[in-house]
């Protein structure tokens, strides 16, 4: 694991990191064909201002993003009442295979504890396996009633 500084994206950051995070899902293949969900991606200032945009960054740089979103936040997909949610992980393909992903992911588990959350629940799509496995490591379990080739994962904070 790489030594990162996990805390909130700067303004002058934003734009790098929207081409990160699109790039990232471009690459893997997770922008549909005909869809306009990369500049979602891209949009890393409206996510900043909706939800809280969280970076990893060392000497070199951005590492990855991910966003947070309490309840309430437009950015939240499947999320209930008293359930954090997260979306939008990446991670640059030089930082890959280095725990960025599984430090960003554990930042949303602590958000959700500090801002008194039972649950974080989160979509991935079907064929993001990698994103799987660190999931799972940290407890996440898939839900039933999958919709949209969407897998839910969610993970209790308590007992």
């Amino acid at each position: 694991m790489v030594t990162t500084d996990i805390r909130l994206a700067l303004p002058t950051e934003y734009d790098e990191v929207g081409e990160l995070t699109a790039e990232a899902y471009a690459n893997d293949g997770f922008i549909p064909a005909n869809s306009d969900y990369g500049l979602t991606l891209r949009n890393a200032a409206d996510r900043a201002a909706k939800a809280e945009l969280w970076v990893a960054t060392d000497a070199t740089g951005l590492l990855g993003t991910v966003t947070f979103c309490v309840p309430g936040s437009v950015y939240g997909e499947i999320a209930r009442d008293g359930e954090g949610e997260f979306r939008m992980l990446a991670v640059s393909p030089t930082a890959r295979g280095l725990g960025v992903g599984t430090a960003l992911a554990e930042q949303c588990l602590q958000r959700s504890r500090a801002v008194g959350l039972d649950r974080v629940v989160m979509c991935s799509a079907w064929n993001m396996t990698t994103a799987h496995r660190i999931y799972q490591r940290l407890g996440f379990t898939v839900s039933q009633g999958s919709i949209l080739s969407q897998v839910e994962l969610a993970r209790s904070h308590h007992p």
